[in-house]
């Protein structure tokens, strides 16, 4: 009967609801609770995301919530907050949960080693602080949105980064997050049936070589993904990814460009990789 027990309370703490929890947008606590539960991924998350919790009010509807999400998932729900807000944060604390304030795991220990306190104002890491950084960073969204797709290959010669590969290889969202955190303008090209056939890009593509970065993909992560955007097309055939690949890897073979794997890997990682082989400074 223990052993039966026992096992009830392991199986009950493998689903868990989380809570992100700010008085601001909570993008803070986002970003570094989802990094920590990364790291256990044989738990089931249920994630929820609780931005401007600012007032006393909305601090004990939400203890309410999770004392429901207690008594139905059997565990007590885990909170990341950034909370700085004393007041708010001691009501969220009496809540039944396991609650963790980012600002004081970190913040407190930095400002003791710094001999300076923190300043404690809500939403500081998120302000415009440097006005031209902010700038630039929206200029080189647009200049990626503008240049999406192979739609204006006359003007990535404007451009800091060109991503070439076969479509659905990742070059989209890998040129908006270069754009959004670094601010570099960066513009991407499909490589086309017709490409392979003349066995070359365009021109206008080629000329760019020095800052082009050739993105592939295993062939059946590349089915899977574009099975799902057009179900049984000849787009999406084992047949056709496979020979996608391996003629853009010829291509790149030929041009002489990087080349980058985005099966396994995020787009921070193929950004970072991207970053150590450019020269031009980032924001």
């Amino acid at each position: 009967m223990a052993c039966i027990k026992n096992q009830q309370s392991i199986t009950s703490a493998m689903k868990r609801t989380v809570y992100f929890v700010s008085e601001s947008t909570g993008i803070t606590a986002e970003a570094l609770g989802h990094s920590l539960l990364s790291q256990f991924d044989t738990v089931e998350f249920e994630q929820v995301y609780m931005p401007y919790i600012n007032s006393e009010l909305r601090a004990e509807a939400l203890t309410q919530r999770m004392q429901e999400a207690y008594l139905r998932d059997g565990a007590r729900p885990i909170v990341f907050a950034t909370m700085l807000n004393e007041r708010i944060g001691a009501i969220l604390k009496s809540g039944h949960c396991f609650y963790m304030e980012l600002f004081e795991q970190f913040a407190e220990p930095l400002g003791a080693e710094l001999g300076v306190p923190p300043s404690r104002e809500s939403g500081r890491s998120h302000a415009i602080t440097k006005p031209s950084s902010y700038t630039k960073r929206i200029e080189a969204i647009n200049f990626a949105m503008a240049n999406d797709d192979g739609v204006r290959p006359d003007n990535f010669r404007h451009a800091d980064v060109v991503l070439v590969g076969v479509s659905r290889s990742g070059k989209t969202p890998t040129c908006l997050y270069l754009a959004m955190h670094y601010g570099l303008r960066s513009a991407n090209y499909p490589i086309t049936e017709e490409d392979f056939e003349r066995g070359e890009l365009p021109p206008e593509i080629w000329s760019d070589k020095d800052k082009m970065f050739g993105l592939t993909i295993d062939p059946q992560r590349l089915q899977a993904i574009r099975e799902e955007r057009r179900p049984g097309s000849e787009y999406a055939s084992a047949a056709r990814c496979q020979a996608d690949i391996r003629n853009a890897h010829s291509m790149f073979k030929r041009l002489g460009v990087p080349v980058l794997n985005t099966t396994s890997q995020s787009i921070e990682e193929i950004s970072s990789q991207i970053l150590r082989s450019l020269k031009t400074p980032v924001v």
